[in-house]
């Protein structure tokens, strides 16, 4: 084994003065160790003692503050109880890891770093140097990983064959084909991986069953796109309302000004035809249709042009409902009749151009509802259940039914796009093949991602002439289109590696795989025409032209992905679809307020890329985006109506994404907040120091003292971190979620907790560090931007790459925040730096 005892480096000044500092200490540990047993006289505390000639300062301090509890003996498994066992999960034997060459073992240190990065080591109570000394021996580790990484760089591997994800496939047959469909209801989705995104390649098998859904798929979206009617007939598709969502406004920007309440949905309808548009209203809880007692309007709308207007309740037969003094009565056969089947009538049928169409349905507001003045109203001293007043009418679903007849495909931007060229009536076969050729060839080449062959056209056509004998051209292109959907090289993202390469050798990609690399980076979807012809020039890897292109694609729309896909994922913003707060006690929360919170994060996000903002921004903003519902949510005034604006805040209360009722819901339990919850999101998501799986047999939190009186949650943490296996993960994280303490489980400001004490939402760090509230703990973080933006740019980079990040990745992660600060570490400045980079323009061979 390697000695440690090195003949000694100069002492950098970080240790030079930590070491000066501790001279007393030294000496009388020294002292010590001659004194005490030749059992103490082994510990970490003589090793601290022995002379600074005879080991290197990076040494000298690990041994005063690491190996006591990280050294090969434990990690071997011959300590005893809860904490012996989580440090041999740790698996750093420091005392044997060699530190004056952290090239030997370059994944250990790189452990070593993230844990001194959030000050996680050493735990509480145990002694640590000063800051300085902390943080300076923290940065040379860094300085020598990097420069061993520079000698030896490692792109690592992705893998050959990365299936497309359903969002992927959604998006890809958009651009591929103009054709927005409802992915969802033909492949499943798929679930993130463990590191939180759903387009890691590992996580995206295809089973026999999946592959099945993806030809079926294929099939659909083939009929679909030449424009087919349906098969087995007319086909029924529901758009359902979510009951909690209150419809007291306006529901769309698709829907007229004044308005109130409905919905409006974007559905694809396949041919020319005649079509039923229905709709069914929200009942009670004996299933009588609500608000009848008033007379009320309902608009259908296609493409903003209203084409029916319907009456109904008021004057309608057996209304008003009958009244009652002494409980429940029976009200009328021609009242319970009507108000179970009001909404029979509620239908209409139109005729319909093929393609993607908007259909609305809303009721329009009365002037009484406008003013707030309500009508007047035959009263009684205590209303049956079943007949008091229900408020107003509220959309519960639209169902559009068709084709009912077929008038032709029609033509639809997807015809559009795929017929370049028709054959002449008089056409031979070979004439007919040409063309088929000529349009098969195009769509396979944006399909495949790459330039085509003879060999790619010869299969399609294959499948054309099948179609062709079938039914005629078109046929034989939905026919060839179906196999093309159901290709491994649509399905995959495919890169192989050149023959003959040594085995673990780096390489560049191509410049076509760069492209497809680049395109589902920033879109989600495929390479467009000019991004694919800078690929197949050879011109796309050039600095100028690699630069242009990223810049020319974040500005475009499609770049929307990133939020929905990245930021939905790393910010947890998808999981707001599964999260139920309690009725009882926040019976404000619906699901106009669910939709808000995400729509909120959405924008912002949105609003840094396209403005190329600093990502400090993420906690430093002073501003948000609030509709009226979110707005009254937050305390904020005069904002009035469902569309969001940005507002600027006062910082106070909002401000940053600390401040975004998204998050703080999606790190609350249904009944109450969870300090844990929030804390962990914030070392895992800003920090990049997620905390590990906590051990087996963890006690529940103590809700009571010695006396039997309740404790609070602050001093049930307490009490819960004097365990020392537990004190390891909560030290950091119990502080930062204490911080977050006055926004209540769905976001909204508070000043008292849950049991009615006053929040405290002060902390201190490991390393001392103080703060009060989100702002303070704010402007804590944005004190350290390289741990900040060094976590974002992880995310990133995973995201990138569609693979789970390595410790050969650390150095260029640090790389690209380092190139970054010039720049204020704004947006453009870590995706220009994650595209130059090693891992996504090289890749390993297989070894």
């Amino acid at each position: 084994m390697r000695s440690h005892y090195r003949v000694p480096v100069p002492l950098p000044l970080f240790i030079r003065k930590g070491l000066l500092v501790r001279k007393r200490w030294f000496a009388a540990g020294i002292a010590v160790a001659v004194t005490l047993s030749s059992a103490a006289a082994g510990t970490a505390f003589a090793q601290a003692g022995e002379s600074a000639g005879a080991m290197s300062p990076q040494r000298a301090l690990l041994n005063r503050y690491c190996v006591t509890c990280h050294n090969e003996r434990v990690v071997a498994g011959n300590g005893s109880g809860m904490m012996a066992e989580q440090l041999r999960l740790v698996g750093l034997a420091l005392d044997s890891a060699d530190v004056d060459n952290v090239a030997e073992h370059p994944e250990l240190w790189e452990k070593v770093v993230r844990k001194l990065r959030v000050g996680a080591m050493p735990p509480q109570p145990r002694s640590r140097p000063d800051k300085e000394t902390y943080d300076g021996f923290r940065r040379w580790l860094e300085d020598e990983l990097d420069r061993a990484a520079d000698a030896r760089p490692n792109p690592g591997r992705t893998q050959a064959f990365h299936r497309l994800n359903q969002a992927e496939y959604r998006n890809v047959i958009r651009d591929l084909l103009d054709l927005e469909i409802d992915v969802a209801a033909l492949i499943p989705a798929d679930a993130p991986d463990r590191n939180g995104f759903d387009n890691i390649a590992t996580s995206l098998s295809l089973s026999p069953a999946l592959f099945e859904r993806y030809v079926s798929a294929a099939k659909k979206i083939g009929r679909l796109a030449i424009g087919e009617a349906p098969t087995g007939g007319a086909e029924i598709a529901t758009y359902d309302v979510p009951l909690n969502l209150i419809q007291n406004d306006q529901q769309s920007e698709d829907l007229p000004f004044g308005s109130r309440g409905g919905a409006a949905i974007r559905h694809h309808f396949p041919v020319d035809g005649e079509y039923r548009i229905k709709v069914r209203l929200q009942t009670n809880y004996v299933g009588y249709i609500r608000g009848l007692d008033d007379a009320h309007e309902i608009e259908f709308r296609l493409d903003g042009r209203r084409i029916e207007r319907f009456s109904f309740g008021g004057e309608a037969p057996g209304m008003p409902a009958p009244i009652s003094f002494a409980g429940n009565i029976r009200g009328t056969d021609d009242w319970e009749d009507y108000v179970l089947h009001a909404d029979d009538p509620l239908e209409v049928t139109t005729s319909v151009s093929a393609g993607p169409h908007t259909v609305g349905v809303a009721f329009p507001r009365e002037t009484w509802e406008e003013e707030g003045v309500l009508q007047p109203r035959q009263t009684g001293f205590a209303l049956a259940i079943n007949e008091m007043p229900d408020g107003n009418p509220a959309l519960s679903s639209l169902q559009i039914t068709g084709p009912l007849s077929v008038d032709g495909p029609g033509d639809t931007p997807t015809r559009q796009r795929i017929f370049t060229c028709r054959p002449d009536a008089g056409a031979t076969a070979a004439e007919s093949a040409a063309c088929a050729s000529e349009i098969l060839g195009t769509l396979a080449r944006r399909a495949y991602r790459r330039p085509v062959d003879e060999g790619d056209v010869a299969t399609l056509l294959e499948f054309y002439e099948w179609g062709r004998a079938e039914g005629g051209f078109e046929k034989g292109i939905q026919f060839a289109l179906e196999r093309l959907l159901a290709d491994p090289d649509f399905l995959y993202r495919v890169e192989r590696d050149p023959v003959d390469l040594p085995d673990g050798a780096a390489y560049p990609v191509s410049d076509v795989e760069l492209a497809s690399r680049l395109s589902f980076f920033l879109w989600s979807s495929i390479p467009d025409d000019e991004l694919l012809a800078a690929a197949e020039s050879g011109t796309l890897s050039e600095p100028a032209v690699l630069d242009a292109q990223v810049r020319r694609m974040m500005a475009d729309p499609r770049s929307q992905a990133m939020v929905d896909n990245f930021a939905g994922q790393w910010l947890y913003l998808r999981n707001m679809g599964g999260v139920y707060p309690d009725p009882l006690i926040f019976p404000e929360f619906d699901e106009n307020l669910r939709e808000a919170f995400t729509r909120e994060t959405e924008l912002f996000i949105g609003n840094q890329l396209r403005s190329d903002a600093s990502l400090l921004e993420l906690l430093s903003a002073d501003y948000t985006y609030v509709n009226q519902r979110l707005a009254e949510h937050y305390g904020i005034p005069n904002i009035y109506g469902n569309r969001f604006r940005r507002v600027k805040l006062d910082g106070a209360r909002r401000g940053g994404l600390l401040g975004h009722g998204s998050v703080m819901t999606v790190t609350s339990y249904p009944n109450r907040t969870s300090p844990v919850l929030r804390g962990k999101w914030v070392l895992e998501n800003l920090l990049g120091a997620p905390p590990p799986e906590p051990p087996p047999d963890i006690p529940a939190l103590e809700e009571r003292n010695e006396d039997g009186e309740p404790v609070s949650m602050r001093e049930a943490m307490a009490q819960h971190r004097e365990n020392p296996a537990c004190s390891v993960c909560h030290a950091p994280m119990d502080p930062i979620g204490f911080a977050l303490q006055n926004y209540d489980a769905i976001g909204g400001w508070r000043d008292v907790n849950e049991g009615g004490t006053p929040v405290d939402a002060s902390g201190v760090l490991p390393g001392g560090e103080r703060f009060e509230g989100r702002a303070g703990l704010d402007n804590l973080l944005l004190d350290r931007p390289d741990e900040i933006v060094g976590t974002v740019t992880e995310k990133l980079l995973m995201y990138a790459l569609g693979r789970g990040l390595e410790y050969y990745d650390a150095p260029t992660v640090r790389q690209i925040v380092r190139e970054a600060a010039g720049e204020d570490y704004r947006w453009s400045s870590i995706i220009l730096g994650i595209v130059n980079s090693t891992p996504f323009q090289m890749r390993r061979s297989d070894s």
